[in-house]
């Protein structure tokens, strides 16, 4: 009689920023059930999406190969993902498995569900406060139930939206975090932010009419991350209900983290700065992971897949990963996978770089529509924040740091007998036969989100 593999639920949150989770010792306690839930299982603190945004990222965390393995790398990847790369729903399911997607059907990274689910996860001021998670529970719940009541062990993969814009979280946790007045006149903090012609319009389409001050927006994603925490304990209440919490790996990643008011990357998650790398990775497996274990040593998605497989017990010896298990660091076998690696992002400017636990090296492929150096360099251990730009200061760091990330890229393009993909997205920003940007001002001029009309309607009322 053949052993029943453990079942797997993987909250993969978009847009969750680590450093503001408190089980990752922010300072607002805004994950208090996650952290319960992280207390019985291991907190991974390193943990890099190395390939922003979404579309790769995920790519990564459902194959357990890197952007050269997936030849993903942009938000808007056209086509498929490339054949013969399998992904975790496709290998759970020739071991057995029934498997579920909720929240993330169509995209190129979720090929091999049997079924997949979707919900309502966006919003806008005119619709009102947003119940993204609710929404969701409201879809993932019964499927849960289903999948527990069939004697198979099940993969159900759950994409929560609560921290990605618009942050429109529900009552009470709109006001948990912020005491104030939104529209104080008097407070500029945001008027750079509604003057970015590429985005103000997405901007007024969420954030409060008048808005003036950027805390009582960073309140609002901090309310959306406490609102799904809360939502997502109805999960883990699910799962106790039928008796199955011990029986099944829960893991929570999220895809890449966000920038708030930080590096003019205003509420969004571009840049290849750390507050949109560093990303949350939780697992909770009482039969192979202690709990209370905290993880210092570095990993990235890539390693998530080969994890999961090792701990459902799942051979994989015909398979080749570019990750490889987080187990040895859980066992205190190896201190750290990559302490330095190969960066990518795609999504509204197209960089590439490397990244020790001392350098930051960021290279623009093309000018971005931030008027920002082609070379960027920061000191990690000195300016944790990325604020001091020291490329022009350090040439021979800069320099040494191109040659191992092009060695990089030469060792990897060699193994795969791929092209980076980073060097042939043409119309990665959406506007076909536009090309490579020839200047920061086409950017801007070309790069926009969000409805004019909209707006400008929004705005009018607000001065009424």
């Amino acid at each position: 009689m053949s052993v029943k593999h453990p079942n797997i639920v993987l909250l993969a949150v978009d847009s969750l920023l680590a450093d503001h989770m408190s089980c990752y010792r922010y300072h607002r306690q805004t994950t208090p059930h996650i952290d319960k839930f992280a207390q019985g299982g291991a907190v991974f603190e390193k943990t890099y999406s190395a390939h922003i945004p979404t579309t790769s990222a995920y790519a990564s965390m459902l194959t357990g190969l890197d952007t050269f393995g997936t030849q993903v790398v942009a938000l808007r990847h056209r086509g498929p993902l490339r054949e013969g790369v399998p992904t975790l729903p496709e290998i759970l399911r020739e071991n057995g498995y029934n498997t579920t997607c909720v929240g993330f059907g169509g995209n190129p990274s979720s090929r091999g569900f049997d079924k997949y689910l979707e919900f309502q996860g966006w919003g806008s001021w005119n619709e009102g406060r947003s119940p993204k998670a609710e929404n969701l529970n409201a879809v993932a719940i019964p499927e849960l139930d289903r999948l527990a009541g069939v004697d198979k062990p099940f993969f159900l993969f759950l994409r929560h939206m609560d921290p990605h814009a618009p942050y429109l979280p529900p009552a009470p946790y709109e006001r948990m975090f912020y005491h104030g007045n939104e529209c104080d006149p008097n407070n500029h903090s945001m008027d750079e932010v509604m003057s970015f012609k590429p985005f103000c319009d997405f901007f007024a389409s969420w954030m409060p009419p008048g808005i003036s001050d950027k805390e009582y927006v960073i309140a609002q994603y901090d309310g959306a991350i406490a609102y799904m925490d809360a939502c997502i304990q109805t999960i883990f209440n699910a799962l106790e209900a039928h008796g199955i919490t011990d029986e099944t790996i829960i893991a929570l990643n999220g895809d890449h983290g966000e920038t708030l008011h930080d590096h003019e990357c205003w509420f969004d998650h571009h840049g290849i700065y750390d507050n949109t790398l560093h990303v949350p990775l939780i697992i909770r497996y009482p039969a192979k992971i202690p709990a209370g274990t905290r993880i210092s040593g570095y990993n990235q998605h890539k390693d998530l897949v080969p994890t999961l497989l090792e701990l459902a017990e799942i051979p994989s010896e015909g398979i080749q990963f570019d990750g490889s298990s987080l187990m040895d660091l859980v066992r205190n076998e190896r201190a750290s996978h990559d302490e330095e690696f190969y960066i990518t992002e795609c999504t509204w400017m197209r960089k590439h770089g490397w990244r020790t636990p001392h350098w930051k090296l960021i290279v623009a492929l093309e000018p971005d529509f931030h008027f920002k150096p082609e070379i960027e360099l920061y000191n990690l251990i000195q300016d944790p924040a990325e604020n001091v730009n020291l490329a022009e200061t350090k040439p021979e760091v800069v320099e040494e740091l191109k040659s191992r990330m092009n060695a990089w890229i030469a060792k990897r393009t060699t193994e795969t007998g791929l092209p980076n993909p980073i060097e042939n997205q043409g119309d990665w920003h959406g506007h076909e036969g536009v090309g490579p940007f020839k200047s920061s001002q086409q950017a801007y001029d070309t790069m926009h989100i969000g409805d004019p009309g909209q707006a400008a309607k929004l705005q009018a009322e607000a001065r009424e």
